[in-house]
């Protein structure tokens, strides 16, 4: 991600800091709409929000299958989390 923006009151690092609750309805009222302006106003953010969504969707589809997931994924994704 490039420049940091405030956009709808909520800087680009507040807005990540909430999207996992935000895919989740766990904000309130006020919060979501926060989150929702800046997204409508940051091009960068609404990018990486769609694909995080589409992970956590696919994540949550697949963890509910009881199936293993493939190893190589497991570790791409540890890898993944341990960068963060």
């Amino acid at each position: 991600m490039s420049a940091e923006k405030t956009v709808g009151g909520l800087r680009c690092s507040e807005v990540l800091e909430r999207l996992s609750d935000y895919l989740d309805g766990d904000l309130t009222t006020g919060e979501k709409s926060k989150v929702e302006l800046h997204l409508a106003g940051c091009d960068e953010c609404t990018r990486f929000g769609g694909e995080f969504g589409a992970v956590v969707t696919a994540l949550r589809r697949r963890l509910g299958t009881n199936e293993d997931a493939p190893s190589s994924a497991v570790k791409r994704l540890d890898d993944a989390l341990s960068e963060g």
